[in-house]
């Protein structure tokens, strides 16, 4: 039994079976829901979708903000239209989010002469829509058991997702949508391994909307794979990199967010960006998983995995002889240039 929900929740991860080059034939439809106003990995995993996007792996179907921050959806809406795609969805959780302070947001803001640094169409945080309703829409388009989506903070919107009643967008209730369209849910939360010394570690996605976590842990209807604290930890961006491969145009919203939020030399954690590369390429060996279970968040915020033969969840092991390979597709994905600049347009 073991072996076989193993198994199944590679099945729902993998992109393609295409080796080498080869792009796959069915990109994967993708849903990228983040805090993306604290650490700066938000920001380097959301390129990495671009990227994997421009390789043919995945479809960024929609992007939707789990942090109450005005710059948020016009951050995002900057990297997007950057990469060449300005015209994706983006959901902000609204009333009731966790608010958040940034180091690096004002880059929505930043000018050189009259233009913005890096243009958007999206005028204000409040002009975008709630994150549920774009959920909804994005899932009740997307064919059936098509869709994973990539949690990278806090679990505030998802929780809400699962709670929406039947709509003009689809005759089904939260819970059902989800287990019809959706394949993987990849989040990055918890801790599974000790941290620092601490065997009962409170990550900070989690400790942010402890009941929204609760929510998702015990009710999300689909496979989920948890990116543990100590996975992100264990493999840090190389500030060589910012310094290096990002200076193919004369700003770049990656580099100089993580410049923002702590100047190099400094190597940040991974540990959102590990998260998105399990969704899209779970099938290329980066990480092994563990035994299937269960996660239960208590009212602490502490995150304890209970083995069970028919549980629902795993979570993903690192090692250390996986490290090196993993910085480097990481490395690669985050800093490769958008289509657009790589097809020599302006």
């Amino acid at each position: 039994m073991r072996g076989v929900l193993i198994a199944a929740i590679l099945a729902a991860a993998a992109t393609g079976r295409q080796a080498g080059a080869l792009m796959a034939a069915e990109p994967i439809g993708l849903i990228f829901d983040t805090d993306i106003c604290g650490d700066c990995d938000d920001v380097l995993a959301l390129g990495m979708i671009h990227a994997l996007q421009s390789r043919g792996q995945c479809r960024l179907l929609a992007v939707t903000i789990s942090a109450d921050h005005e710059l948020a959806a016009p951050f995002v809406d900057a990297v997007n239209t950057f990469y060449g795609r300005g015209g994706i969805p983006i959901g902000v959780v609204g009333a009731g989010g966790v608010r958040k302070e940034s180091r690096y947001l004002r880059l929505a803001e930043e000018k050189d002469g009259e233009q913005l640094r890096f243009p958007r169409t999206l005028g204000a945080g409040r002009d975008a829509p709630p994150a549920t309703r774009v959920l909804r829409q994005a899932l009740a388009q997307a064919p059936d058991a098509s869709v994973v989506v990539v949690q990278v903070g806090f679990s505030t919107n998802l929780a809400r997702l699962l709670e929406t009643p039947a709509d003009d967008l689809s005759p089904l209730g939260g819970i059902e949508l989800v287990r019809r369209k959706v394949k993987l849910l990849s989040i990055m939360a918890g801790a599974f391994l000790p941290v620092g010394g601490e065997a009962s570690f409170r990550e900070y996605n989690v400790v942010n909307d402890i009941p929204s976590c609760q929510t998702l842990v015990d009710r999300w209807p689909t496979p989920v794979v948890f990116s543990g604290f100590e996975v992100g930890i264990a493999v840090t961006y190389p500030a060589s990199s910012i310094e290096r491969d990002y200076g193919y145009v004369s700003h770049h919203p990656l580099s100089e967010a993580y410049i923002l939020y702590e100047p190099p030399p400094h190597n940040r954690p991974t540990w959102d960006l590990t998260s998105v590369l399990y969704a899209v390429l779970g099938d290329r060996g980066y990480f092994e998983l563990s035994a299937p279970g269960r996660v239960r968040v208590d009212d602490q915020g502490v995150t304890r995995f209970e083995v069970a033969d028919s549980g629902p969840h795993a979570y993903l092991i690192l090692r250390a002889e996986q490290r090196a390979r993993v910085v480097e597709a990481l490395v690669q994905l985050s800093s490769q240039p958008p289509s657009r600049l790589a097809a020599g347009e302006p």
